[in-house]
């Protein structure tokens, strides 16, 4: 069972490399419609996300923002700072159910995520040597970078409760990878409590607290983001609602409000 090859196949992620080098000076990012990832190869750094406090990170490290989310970085000439950074959208826009799964932002330090190991290397070597092509090489690194840091929340269950930390859940996972690849389908929590070799009743109250929704809200989550993406890309709300589960598209702009509180046409007209 592949947890997140599905996820990916939906929301596939899309990285533009847009800074390699020294940095020094101040960088605002505000009003910004992608996320980021910055990757501290050496020196030190001012991060100050949001309103929160300020961060001085002083070891190499990788600063994860998966949705759009206002942050200032600064440095001086005496810090030494060596950045690469990027902007992340994830397709189906900053709403869609993976990018809404995650956490505001993340910063680890790199020696904590060492299966990112060879691809920081090759990514660190692009971005500091003029070879032919590099920008399309790092842009790749750094979605390849995404996915193994994915791979690396999941096995290593450092989520807050949702999609994340179900599928980090052995039991729950199985349940969940069912409604990811078969949206269409009627699903009882019966059905996806034999999945998960669960009770009925131990399966709705585990999937509550870890997932932090009842099974029955999160099918009807992941089946609206997936029905927001195909509006994103121009397809006919009859065909999005047979594919998503709903017999007419009356019954999907029902179960489309009920989410969102708005209609499909209403929500595409305002994305």
């Amino acid at each position: 069972m592949d947890r997140l090859s599905t996820l990916l196949s939906h929301f596939g992620v899309n990285a533009g490399t847009f800074h390699s080098g020294e940095f020094c000076g101040i960088s605002v990012h505000e009003g910004e419609p992608s996320g980021h990832v910055h990757l501290l190869q050496a020196g030190e750094l001012l991060l100050k996300p949001g309103n929160e406090r300020e961060l001085r990170i002083a070891e190499p490290s990788l600063i994860f923002f998966p949705r759009p989310f206002a942050h200032r970085m600064s440095a001086d000439e005496a810090m030494e700072t060596k950045l690469v950074c990027a902007t992340l959208t994830f397709d189906g826009g900053s709403g869609n159910a993976l990018a809404a799964a995650l956490p505001d932002y993340l910063v680890l330090k790199l020696t904590d995520i060492a299966e990112l190991g060879s691809t920081l290397e090759w990514l660190f070597k692009e971005a500091f040597e003029g070879h032919c092509g590099r920008m399309a090489v790092m842009d790749r690194l750094f979605e390849l970078l995404v996915i193994l840091l994915l791979r690396h929340l999941i096995s290593n269950r450092v989520q807050q409760p949702g999609m994340m930390a179900g599928l980090a859940d052995p039991r729950l996972s199985r349940a969940l990878n069912l409604i990811h690849e078969q949206p269409a389908k009627p699903w009882s929590v019966a059905d996806l409590a034999s999945a998960a070799n669960l009770s009925r009743a131990g399966f709705a109250e585990q999937f509550r607290r870890v997932v932090g929704q009842t099974p029955a809200d999160y099918l009807l989550s992941w089946r609206v983001s997936l029905a927001q993406k195909r509006l994103r890309e121009g397809k006919a709300i009859a065909l999005i609602a047979d594919e998503v589960g709903y017999e007419s598209p009356s019954a999907l702009a029902r179960a489309f409000r009920r989410k969102t509180g708005l209609s499909p046409r209403e929500w595409k007209a305002g994305a």
